[in-house]
């Protein structure tokens, strides 16, 4: 299980966005709650080209057993247990349309502005000992060159499904210029509420789902660089 879920306290009943990929709609409850209902552990893979533009990133998230058991259950049209390839196929589809919306949870920073990303051209579902495994790759929609500060990371806005990263090496960067320091921050919610005191609405306190601020409790890889 992921490391800390406290932060994540609410979500968005009407949409459900992240129902986690309206696997299971009709079985979920619409009551907003205390907690998030889905729990995903991820990884993270940057890779960088040799001019110090970024590549692509490598998402691989994988969920708890009670969401990929009601996963598999709503997609096993034909009750045997398992996903044949066409279950897998309309899985990977309904996943990918539903989080195509909320930018595939993405968060990319540059300099702490919003780096638009190009949508995934594949995304991949699987079901390794019987949990659900979503995998998927993107890249920025103009070159990205890792001179200055940039962070990586995902979040749901929703406050529905709850993302971490379990281990720091879990977060990693290939072909980093040598003048780049990578570093994992976790950051304290008192502190991070804090630093964004100004920006934080009424909203965000009382309901803080779809206010796009969940971003600041998020895992993110930082890639700092001295062009000293």
């Amino acid at each position: 299980m992921p490391r800390d879920w406290g932060l994540l306290t609410k979500r968005r009943s009407g949409q459900m966005a992240a129902m986690a990929f309206a696997a299971a709609a009709a079985s979920l409850p619409s009551a907003a709650d205390a907690h998030p209902h889905v729990f995903a552990e991820a990884s993270l893979e940057v890779a960088v080209a040799p001019d110090g533009t970024v590549e692509k990133l490598a998402h691989v998230w994988r969920f708890d057993d009670v969401f990929s058991s009601t996963v598999l259950m709503e997609f096993d049209k034909n009750g045997d247990l398992k996903l044949d390839q066409s279950e897998m196929d309309a899985l990977s589809k309904t996943i990918n349309d539903s989080i195509a919306e909320y930018k595939y949870f993405q968060t990319v920073l540059s300099d702490g502005k919003e780096v638009p990303m190009v949508k995934p051209a594949h995304l991949v579902a699987d079901f390794p000992n019987n949990q659900l495994l979503i995998i998927f790759e993107s890249r920025p929609e103009k070159p990205l060159k890792l001179d200055h500060k940039v962070s990586f990371g995902v979040y749901d806005p929703t406050f529905y499904t709850a993302i971490d990263y379990a281990n720091d090496a879990d977060m990693r960067i290939t072909g980093t210029p040598k003048n780049c320091s990578p570093k994992v921050v976790r950051p304290d919610p008192d502190e991070a509420i804090a630093a964004n005191q100004a920006t934080l609405t009424e909203a965000f306190f009382t309901d803080p789902t779809g206010t796009d601020m969940s971003k600041i409790f998020a895992t993110r890889l930082e890639i700092t660089c001295d062009n000293g």
